[in-house]
């Protein structure tokens, strides 16, 4: 029989493996764990490239990027642009789906976000998520940062046509809190977008950007979409850069010059510079 000899460096060597291996089942197991606590929040069908509880990220992409679609919308047909797309620029990429496809009382669906978030950081030992949005999925996230302790949590909220100050248009959605509650709560004037939007509309160490279209028929006025804030804070008409750019509301998260703005605002510390905007082909 054979008589091994282990040197230093061989010991060193097998105790690395050894300790690669453990954290390997770690993450594993917390990757495992996560998934399995949102079971409730994630959509039937992932949008391609979503919902990998095993991704890294990076130390370029440090933040998991958390998909919030809007009202009468799901995760697989809000985001199957956008998801693919931040895959391949490298970010680990989450959706969920909520609030019965968005018209369930808006504070209700901030806490599904909260816990859906939570799984996330527990999954990739990440210290913080970014989020982009549409619509409803733009400004729900805010109530999550101001109230439920996402200001912490959360790098960057892009918001693409967000309805930050809810619509004046009456036909802009189905009304009747037995129907769509979170509806008559992104009406203008309503009781939850004034208690959202009092005092500081971009609380914490967050940035966020704003990606709004001068063609929005849902959030209108269009400007509404705009977030009062400061260094922290970029609102961007798609427009003044590409005034040629014609895109409504429902388009905004399958265009590509929207798309190209959330990357850039994500690939930046702060939120996305207006002087320096994307190519508008």
């Amino acid at each position: 029989m054979g008589i091994h000899v282990w040197t230093g460096s061989a010991r060193r060597g097998f105790k690395r493996a050894a300790a690669v291996a453990a954290m390997a089942a770690a993450f594993a197991s917390a990757a495992e764990t996560a998934s399995a606590s949102v079971t409730d929040l994630l959509p039937a069908v992932s949008p391609p490239g979503a919902n990998d509880f095993t991704c890294r990220p990076s130390a370029a992409h440090p933040a998991p990027v958390v998909l919030v679609h809007g009202t009468f919308e799901g995760a697989a047909d809000n985001w199957s642009t956008v998801s693919p797309q931040l895959k391949s620029a490298g970010h680990c990429v989450f959706a969920l789906e909520y609030g019965n496809r968005g018209t369930s009382d808006i504070a209700a669906s901030a806490a599904q976000l909260q816990r859906f978030v939570e799984a996330v950081l527990g999954a990739t030992a990440a210290r913080k998520v970014s989020l982009v949005g549409h619509s409803q999925g733009g400004m729900m996230p805010r109530h999550y940062i101001k109230f439920l302790g996402g200001a912490t949590k959360v790098d960057d909220l892009v918001g693409l046509a967000p309805s930050n100050h809810g619509t004046t248009n009456p036909g802009a959605f189905v009304t009747g809190a037995t129907v769509c509650e979170a509806c008559d709560q992104q009406r203008a004037g309503s009781t939850f977008l004034a208690q959202l939007n009092e005092g500081d509309e971009t609380p914490g160490r967050v940035s966020y950007t704003v990606v709004q279209t001068r063609y929005d028929e849902v959030v209108t006025p269009y400007s509404s979409a705009f977030l009062e804030g400061g260094d922290n804070t970029a609102n961007i008409l798609l427009q003044d850069a590409c005034p040629a750019e014609v895109i409504d509301h429902h388009f905004m998260p399958h265009s590509q010059l929207a798309v190209r703005w959330a990357l850039l605002a994500l690939a930046r510390t702060g939120p996305a510079d207006p002087q320096s905007p994307p190519s508008c082909v």
